[in-house]
């Protein structure tokens, strides 16, 4: 599987995440002429080869009218009385962040994806300063700052197409950072709301490593967040940022190809013996509904040489805390064991493939060198009966089929 690593030990921003991804096509200048060619309103894009400790990299600038922007799309609440354009709309509105990406040259994926970031990016700064999205003002320096940003990171990601995108945990930073509100603590407020439930550090860096613009692209692109996967690497990406610090600042990127996918998964686990089957059951069904991968019991012994039951119930781990309250509340456990644990796994698809007996919905699953499918029951079922025959002939008649 082609897989995207993006190493965020120095944390991320829309330029740095944009200067890394760049360096891993062949022709950056010609991309970067498209993007110049985009005619976003009043931006220019320029890039250049820089060094952080001893490493070459690339530095990616966006100019607004001649001069460097560094806006990281900060915002703050609408009060009625803003300074208004041309157009007659405020400055960096979410409505008018909708017209104008809607109103430059780029394939309906890339638009969704840039407008999905800037949701996400509203919805957060909605949640720290407690107004709906619609009345959150973006600074229009910022604003076109971070769509320049947003929309260079997801035509990149178009063009490299990863099929995963692993994220390793995140470097904030740490200390204070100054912004038109004051002085704020680092992570900045809106960051923080955009990096719940992912894996975060502080440290010896006194500065904001990770801004907003950068923390919801991450979160809109990465499949997962954890440890690098094991991949044959075909390309290294350096986007460095503007400071200097003891160490590299830069966010890194890697592309290649993964023979297996792996993940993290949460099982948490609980003995009973005090539960019918029927509760037990009810309560199983209740956890496959509430989002659990898989729920399981084991016929066990018990203290008192009492039979029990091992229920075992395998989440993600950003699941886990909803599940164990679940289980809390449908079995009569008075604790849980929860246990992390990774997990190999073959790509799956679920296809539907016409047969003579009729469409049939078919589960399809390579990696290791192995390559299944495997009909859905119902679509089965539905064949024997029509045709009255065992489930065991329909079987055998689809995979001549």
């Amino acid at each position: 599987m082609r897989t995207l690593f993006i190493d965020c030990g120095m944390g991320a921003a829309g330029d740095m995440l944009t200067a890394a991804l760049l360096e891993l096509l062949p022709d950056p200048a010609g991309f970067m002429a498209e993007l110049n060619a985009l005619g976003i309103p009043g931006v220019e894009y320029t890039f250049a080869p820089s060094e952080k400790c001893g490493v070459a990299g690339t530095h990616v600038s966006v100019l607004l009218r001649g001069q460097e922007a560094s806006g990281h799309g900060e915002a703050r609440p609408h009060h009625g009385h803003e300074h208004h354009g041309h157009d007659g709309h405020p400055h960096g509105d979410i409505h008018r962040v909708e017209e104008i990406v809607s109103s430059l040259p780029l394939t309906d994926s890339v638009k969704t994806d840039v407008l999905a970031v800037y949701k996400l990016l509203a919805e957060a700064e909605s949640a720290v300063h407690g107004v709906p999205v619609t009345d959150i003002h973006f600074h229009e320096v910022g604003t076109m700052d971070a769509i320049a940003d947003v929309t260079a990171v997801c035509m990149l990601m178009d063009r490299l197409a990863p099929g995963e995108v692993v994220v390793s945990p995140v470097h904030v930073g740490s200390g204070e950072v100054r912004c038109a509100h004051g002085i704020l603590p680092v992570p900045a407020p809106a960051t923080a709301e955009l990096l719940k439930g992912v894996p975060i550090y502080g440290g010896e860096i006194r500065s904001e490593l990770c801004t907003p613009t950068g923390a919801a692209l991450l979160k809109h692109f990465a499949t997962r967040f954890g440890e690098m996967p094991v991949m044959r690497v075909s390309a290294v990406g350096y986007g460095m940022g503007k400071k200097d610090f003891p160490r590299a600042n830069c966010v890194r990127t890697m592309l290649g190809e993964t023979e297996s996918r792996q993940d993290t998964v949460t099982v948490l686990s609980c003995n009973i013996d005090d539960m019918t089957a029927e509760d037990l059951g009810f309560a199983m069904e209740r956890l496959m509904e509430g989002g659990a991968r898989d729920v399981f019991t084991v016929p066990v012994g018990m203290k008192k040489n009492r039979p029990g039951t091992l229920l075992e119930v395998i989440c993600s781990t950003e699941d886990r805390e909803s599940m164990a309250a679940l289980i809390f509340r449908h079995t009569t456990t008075l604790g849980i064991r929860e246990t992390e644990t990774r997990r190999y796994i073959l790509d799956r698809e679920t296809a539907t493939i016409p047969t003579p007996y009729g469409d049939a919905r078919c589960k399809l699953s390579s990696g290791f060198g192995v390559t299944r499918r495997k009909f859905e029951f119902d679509d089965l079922a539905r064949i024997a009966r029509e045709h009255d025959i065992s489930l065991a002939e329909a079987r055998a008649l689809m995979e001549r089929s």
